[in-house]
């Protein structure tokens, strides 16, 4: 059996829910070994997300959608907030290559966790952290989900029946859209970083966030406006329809 890409990467997984673990099971697929770290006596939240659950009862706590972003890697619970279990994080970060977290900013750094404590000790370590709103600005310490995001990045407002029909407004997509692109953005972020540590031997910190990774999927809407002044409207079922909001306003190009 031929080698995968990533075969020989460890990646020590320490997020839950959606997001990060998707991205964690996406470079597991490609063949790096997946070390996923849940909290005692609970285990990641998306294990009781359901119904459905695997065998029809969460008794055994392996609903679909735990199943859908967790395939491909081994599953170990410690709790880092006690000094034992703070010590067997440390133990697994030393044999790993990448650590994934989602925790709010902040909350690693309590227990010495932090990109900033790691760095020191691990330099050549990657560490990549998913957030609501980034690392900075007035929101960072907020959580959110998926929903939050759809609304707050202005994807709601170009989804949805248009003005003047019957049920008019703006409407969530039925997928987590947000969560999953967020994933991939993830993923793409740890990969560039590993690529930087093969040519220098240096690790990196990734910050990606649910707020940006939504904004950034709006790249056609937010170019006919910011370059045209065009607005855009909401459709149902096709793409949604420019019109011209205001007169087209010059852009100012750097030479």
């Amino acid at each position: 059996m031929s080698a995968k890409a990533l075969d020989g990467i460890r990646i020590l997984d320490l997020s839950r829910i959606l997001a990060a673990p998707l991205a964690s099971q996406m470079l597991g697929d490609l063949g790096a070994e997946v070390i996923k770290v849940e909290q005692p006596g609970k285990g990641d939240d998306a294990r009781q997300y359901g119904p459905p659950f695997l065998h029809g009862t969460d008794a055994d706590g392996l609903s679909a959608f735990y199943l859908s972003c967790n395939r491909n890697k081994r599953a170990v619970t410690l709790d880092f907030t006690t000094d034992r279990g703070r010590d067997l994080a440390l133990k697994l970060i030393e044999q790993s290559d990448v650590v994934l977290e989602n925790f709010r900013p902040g909350v690693l750094d309590k227990y010495g966790l932090g990109w900033t404590d790691l760095h020191e000790r691990f330099p050549r370590l990657v560490m990549c952290s998913v957030t609501g709103f980034g690392q900075d600005g007035p929101y960072r310490h907020r959580p959110g989900y998926d929903g939050i995001f759809q609304a707050v990045s202005g994807m709601m407002s170009v989804s949805g029946v248009p003005d003047g029909q019957p049920g008019a407004g703006p409407m969530k997509s039925g997928l987590s859209l947000v969560d999953i692109l967020t994933g991939c953005y993830a993923a793409v972020g740890i990969l560039a970083a590993w690529g930087h540590r093969m040519r220098t031997g240096e690790g990196q910190k990734v910050d990606v966030n649910l707020y940006d990774s939504m904004l950034s999927a709006q790249m056609q809407e937010a170019s006919m406006q910011l370059n045209r002044g065009f607005e855009i409207t909401r459709a149902l079922g096709g793409e949604s329809t420019p019109r011209a909001a205001r007169a087209p306003q010059p852009v100012a190009v750097a030479s």
